[in-house]
């Protein structure tokens, strides 16, 4: 019973410090994103593309691998393989079937009643960051 007592108040006085400091709150976590240096892959213009134009590139695999282990992998594991955090990115539709709903993830986030699961990447990282990492995550892919 003391244990539990104890858990309630550190997690109340816990909670009352970060109101009174006036911090943000958020599910995800104050996260800084870590630039990728996307300078070795082609060029794909600024429109916002549906379908992966870097599928099976091996330079755009091992970029994507990087950006996922500087980016992701604090939430989504090591390796693609989720510890109960976030989803486990390597159940992801694998090819064009997942392209569309991966990106529109990757450039938006998710968030539920006002609070951050995941931060919007897109416009910190950039689309083709993003493709590199899609990339990488095909690679990963399991049934």
């Amino acid at each position: 019973m003391a244990v539990s007592s104890s858990r309630l108040a550190l997690g109340a006085a816990a909670t009352l410090l970060a109101s009174a400091l006036g911090a943000n709150l958020y599910a995800h976590g104050n996260v800084t994103t870590q630039a990728v240096d996307t300078s070795k892959l082609p060029d794909i213009g600024d429109a916002l593309l549906t379908k992966n134009p870097y599928r099976g590139n091996p330079v755009a695999i091992k970029i994507g691998e990087s950006a996922y282990g500087q980016n992701c992998a604090r939430c989504h594991g090591l390796d693609a393989i989720s510890g109960g955090i976030a989803p486990d990115l390597r159940y992801l539709d694998k090819g064009e079937a997942g392209d569309e709903w991966y990106m529109e993830r990757f450039h938006k986030g998710a968030v539920r009643d006002g609070k951050v699961y995941m931060p919007a990447m897109g416009d910190t990282l950039g689309q083709k960051a993003g493709w590199a990492i899609r990339s990488w995550l095909d690679t990963k892919h399991q049934e």
